[in-house]
């Protein structure tokens, strides 16, 4: 048998609050609240620990969800990890959303740094009130570019593999910008 997937059901992070957490996505990306589950008792582990699990809709399927963890030590990123490596990166249908968004999230206080052009998307991050990095992506990348990059990923990462340097098969994606 080989496994065949369906879609990702949820993505699942810790917050430090839940109720500011699901305010937070409902009036910076629009994501409607979907459900909240709350136990006493971690369901695989039966370990005795109460938490509040939400979610949220992330649009065409996709689920984020959080954990609030009252008994547990207050939460805090990777250390080891530069913050701009773990994030959760959403995609906008124009660049013309993504000026849009830019300025709305602008305007309810927050930094926002960006438009960030990828070669093939361009980005726009900002920080969660739990810490997390979120990205908000428009693609700009033409079929053939995309082809292009598929077809060379195997051997780029054969390459970095082998010696923990960025190879130059894809260079044009930043070398033209």
């Amino acid at each position: 048998m080989t496994v065949q997937l369906k879609r990702i059901h949820h993505v699942a992070y810790r917050c430090r609050d839940a109720k500011e957490t699901v305010e937070f996505y409902q009036r910076m990306l629009n994501m409607d609240f979907q459900l909240a589950i709350a136990e006493d008792e971690v369901p695989s582990t039966k370990e005795p620990d109460p938490y509040m699990h939400v979610f949220l809709d992330a649009g065409m399927g996709n689920v984020l969800a959080f954990f609030e963890l009252p008994t547990k030590e207050p939460m805090d990123r990777d250390r080891s990890t530069p913050e701009w490596v773990q994030h959760i990166a959403f995609e906008v249908e124009t660049l013309d959303d993504l000026m849009a968004a830019k300025t709305h999230i602008e305007g309810e206080g927050l930094d926002v740094l960006g438009p960030v052009n990828h070669g093939v998307f361009k980005s726009i991050y900002f920080f969660d009130p739990n810490g997390h990095r979120i990205e908000l992506a428009a693609n700009t990348g033409r079929p053939d570019q995309m082809a292009e990059l598929r077809k060379v990923a195997p051997a780029m990462l054969e390459e970095w593999s082998r010696t923990k340097r960025a190879p130059r098969h894809a260079a044009w994606l930043h070398e033209a910008t």
